[in-house]
């Protein structure tokens, strides 16, 4: 018996942020880009690309190599969904994919700007798509009418690599293979799948910082700590964690009544069970980094002179929040502990007395 199934294009909807970054690539270029800005507190409210999707999409789809890009888009969705792992062995011969990952204020906007750097790019060109981890979105599963978690990741993931294959075209080779930058906080959620995907040669730095100094970076990000204490969701960090503290079994209608600090170390505790048990680990080029001045810059300094660079790395600001909530440290303390144990568990090194500097 055949089976022959058909989707439409109004099933698999192209990303606004790629189709922007067509738009851009091919006609008006990246300037401006602040993906990589690590001291900018503030939410940005911004909703050009939703604008420059809409507004351009028609004459963009008359451009032949924009045709071109979507369509290889599609024949990526279309090998992930039916397992044509043969679609992704050029991929895994032509890219080394080096991932920054790690829960969001923990200093990997700083290493990705560095990486960039160390190779030769200007930073406030690189495309938000290409660098940044708002793309491809991986989160944990859901599935509603029209959604389902899974086949957005593999689409977003699908059209991330065809941008690749643009971006990256003419860009130099070290060792026979092109080095790819990318932030990839969201890797934590879905890791078997980014392992797979971003193939054998992918590397991972992984950032680990201390809760309470990651907490109060968020809070300072969204506007200050709410007047109430509880948890407000103002922004993307925020939303992520009344999410996955639902996920942890947090009723939803009681999720906004829970302390800031409390879902916030909720929400860390199992970002790095995620990072470590969801199939990220298979890959063994791991390399772990506790935030800190030296230490961020030391590894930023590594990869300018891994790649030949005569530049030096930018400074990487940090600031004392050790003593604004002395309750918080208290509370975060046996937390940390646990993670550090799980991971020590699973034979994968958690540095405790670094993170516990809490910088």
């Amino acid at each position: 018996m055949g089976v022959s199934l058909t989707f439409t294009d109004e099933q698999f909807t192209l990303a606004p942020l790629f189709m922007d970054f067509l738009y851009r690539h091919f006609h008006a270029g990246f300037a401006d880009q602040r993906w990589h800005d690590q001291l900018t507190e503030g939410l940005t409210q911004d909703d050009s690309v939703q604008r420059t999707a809409v507004e351009q999409a028609e004459s963009m789809m008359r451009d032949p190599r924009a045709q071109k890009a979507v369509l290889r888009s599609y024949e990526l969705l279309s090998a992930f969904l039916t397992g044509d792992s043969e679609q992704l062995k050029p991929f895994h011969y032509r890219y080394n994919f080096i991932c920054i990952v790690g829960a969001p204020r923990h200093g990997g906007s700083y290493l990705t700007k560095q990486l960039f750097r160390a190779l030769g790019y200007d930073a406030a060109k690189v495309p938000n798509a290409i660098a940044h981890d708002g793309f491809p979105d991986a989160t944990p599963f859901d599935f509603d009418k029209g959604y389902s978690a899974y086949t957005r990741m593999m689409h977003n993931m699908a059209e991330y690599l065809s941008m690749v294959e643009i971006y990256f075209a003419n860009s130099r080779a070290f060792d026979s293979m092109i080095p790819v930058p990318k932030k990839a906080t969201k890797a934590a959620y879905q890791g078997g799948f980014f392992d797979r995907v971003l193939g054998p040669n992918a590397e991972y730095i992984i950032t680990l910082r201390h809760p309470v100094p990651a907490c109060i970076s968020t809070y300072e990000k969204s506007g200050g700590l709410p007047a109430d204490g509880r948890l407000a969701v103002r922004g993307n960090i925020e939303t992520w964690v009344r999410r996955d503290n639902i996920y942890a079994g947090v009723p939803e209608s009681k999720v906004e009544q829970l302390g800031y600090f409390d879902a916030y170390l909720s929400y860390w505790e199992h970002y790095h069970y995620n990072l470590l048990l969801t199939g990220l680990r298979l890959n063994p080029k791991w390399r772990v980094v506790a935030y800190g001045k030296e230490r961020l810059e030391g590894l930023a300094a590594g990869l300018y002179e891994r790649f030949g660079s005569a530049d030096k790395p930018d400074d990487f600001k940090v600031f004392g929040q050790q003593a604004r909530h002395p309750d918080w440290m208290k509370q975060a303390e046996p937390v940390v502990r646990r993670v550090s144990d799980i991971w020590r568990q699973a034979g994968v090194n958690f540095p405790f007395e670094e993170v516990m500097e809490a910088w």
